[in-house]
């Protein structure tokens, strides 16, 4: 979430290779997780591709410092006749979905140190309109689907289910340039869920994210390379005997920042990939372990302009699907705003 000069000083043999020893365990939990790698109920996931991938996204790097950003995200998406979905206690085909969400997280680095590095913690709090069309049947809890089924259009809006960051453990001085964090999302069900209802904001159930994100922002050339990997694990929705598997996303930005003005503007790209590890479950689960993936490729533009001792930062990216199985298939469309004081 920071962009500084920052000049190279000689370190001790011993404290470098302790540095090295300590990025290396983090990038080897990070090729563990992206090995073990396969939709889960509504055919999307609390995690959206693009939500954590970019510097703007890194651990803030100063002790006692607060970044509050603003995250606006449109989502328009859809599932062909052959293809259906659990959507809300319905089997749907032929689905269309539209989602705006406009969420503000704020980030608060302590002054304290945990481990050799510092220790932050954040709270996301999302705002949801939706709405989704499609021709639905009604599951019936432990008893199957109804025969027929009906063209259905519900909208909703409200607020959607709470993020929480208990800790974000990251080090700014294993090397030039690099931040590593490891955090914990928690993903709490406090967004409206209505069982007969095609448009939920809220999913009704709780996920944990654990994850690591490694990002590399030169101060000489202006190259970022910023990857990000979590892991979700999901619990069971109370109102349906359905528990979505566990999932595996990663996201990677590289681009490069120019000089501009007062600031510095970044021009480059962000891929992503998401597969579920785990199948489905529950005698809700009428499809099965339905395991989804997708995979996809954007644009990305950033610009970063220090005003005084603050920074305003921002970014816009299209991340369109490219490769989907058992989800929606669609484009993310994300602007970020923020500070960090």
């Amino acid at each position: 979430m920071e962009v500084t000069a920052r000049r190279v000083t000689p370190q001790s043999k011993q404290t470098y290779r302790m540095r090295t020893r300590i990025l290396t365990i983090c990038a080897a939990c990070a090729l563990a997780l992206a090995s073990t790698s396969r939709a889960e109920q509504g055919g999307s996931a609390h995690y959206m591709p693009g939500a954590a991938a970019s510097f703007i996204d890194a651990f803030p790097g100063k002790p006692g410092g607060l970044a509050v950003l603003n995250y606006f995200t449109f989502y328009d998406a859809s599932v062909d006749a052959n293809g259906r979905l659990p959507l809300g206690g319905y089997l749907a085909s032929d689905v269309s979905a539209t989602v705006y969400a406009d969420t503000m997280l704020a980030v608060y680095q302590t002054p304290w140190n945990v481990v050799g590095g510092g220790y932050a913690f954040g709270v996301a709090v999302p705002y949801v309109w939706l709405e989704v069309e499609g021709q639905a049947q009604r599951i019936r809890p432990g008893a199957g689907m109804e025969p027929v089924a009906r063209q259905t259009r519900d909208t909703a809006n409200g607020f959607g289910d709470l993020t929480i960051y208990p800790f974000m453990l990251g080090w700014t001085n294993l090397a030039p340039d690099l931040k590593v964090d490891a955090r914990l999302g928690i993903y709490l069900p406090t967004g409206d869920y209505e069982v007969g209802q095609l448009a939920n904001v809220g999913k009704n159930y709780w996920t944990f994210e654990p994850g690591i994100m490694v990002s590399w922002l030169s101060s000489k050339i202006g190259t970022e390379v910023s990857l990000y990997t979590g892991v979700d694990f999901n619990t069971k929705n109370q109102d349906m005997d359905y528990t979505s598997g566990t999932s595996l996303h990663l996201d990677l930005t590289v681009a490069q920042h120019l000089p501009l003005g007062k600031g510095f503007i970044g021009i480059g790209a962000n891929g992503f990939y998401y597969e579920q590890l785990s199948g489905d479950s529950g005698s809700d689960a009428l499809l099965g372990d339905f395991k989804g993936r997708t995979m996809g490729v954007g644009p990305v533009l950033s610009y970063v302009r220090p005003m005084g001792k603050t920074q305003l930062l921002a970014e816009l990216k299209w991340l369109p699907e490219l490769d989907v199985d058992k989800r929606m298939k669609g484009d993310f469309v994300w602007l970020k705003l923020g500070f960090l004081f």
